[in-house]
């Protein structure tokens, strides 16, 4: 049994690296030199999402990015669960892929698979909200700096994304409920 495990294993690393070597660098045409992924560290709210498994049914989601050094950063997403009445929480670990653009990382939550996280668009003077996708068209995030973000601004990058080719179809706004944060009783 061990040994089928190790093929197994042996045979999903390869395949996973031929899938990611057809995407090998097209990414960087999402490449912006001035972004500064210091910035970019903190607390975001998630305002929408493309519905995925990993975030099913849950508000309130932040995300928190912390600097760890040697070109990497902690993250921690958070969610409430409301089938469940609790908060869901995930940390996980980013990597800048490319020494010269700081807007895309690779993330992973499980060792040893990352994902990439692409950093569109963002306000480029206060770092107050960013438009943010995966390689595939599959996961897109908008992310502000509080709870809810200005609409026609929030329009801007939605539209910013289907022009490149991401389908807005399944879209989920998530709420903010006040009173499921300590952090947003305040507000």
């Amino acid at each position: 049994m061990k040994s089928f495990l190790k093929i197994f294993i042996i045979f999903l690393t390869f395949f996973l690296h031929s899938l990611s070597y057809s995407w090998k660098g097209q990414e960087k045409k999402y490449g912006i030199s001035e972004f500064k992924s210091e910035k970019y560290l903190g607390k975001w709210y998630e305002i929408v999402r493309k519905d995925h498994k990993f975030e099913k049914g849950l508000s309130n989601v932040t995300a928190q990015y912390e600097y760890l050094g040697n070109n990497k950063i902690k993250v921690v997403n958070r969610g409430y669960d409301a089938k469940n009445e609790k908060i869901k929480t995930v940390v996980g670990r980013a990597k800048i892929k490319y020494e010269d653009v700081d807007n895309i990382l690779k993330v992973s939550f499980f060792w040893p698979f990352y994902s990439d996280y692409i950093i569109m668009e963002y306000d480029r003077e206060g770092y107050k909200y960013a438009l943010v996708r995966g390689r595939s068209d599959k996961y897109l995030w908008v992310l502000s700096r509080t709870p809810v973000l200005d609409s026609e601004i929030l329009e801007r990058l939605l539209e910013k994304a289907e022009e490149d080719g991401i389908k807005l179809d399944d879209l989920i706004y998530v709420e903010h409920d006040k009173s499921q944060w300590p952090d947003l009783k305040s507000r």
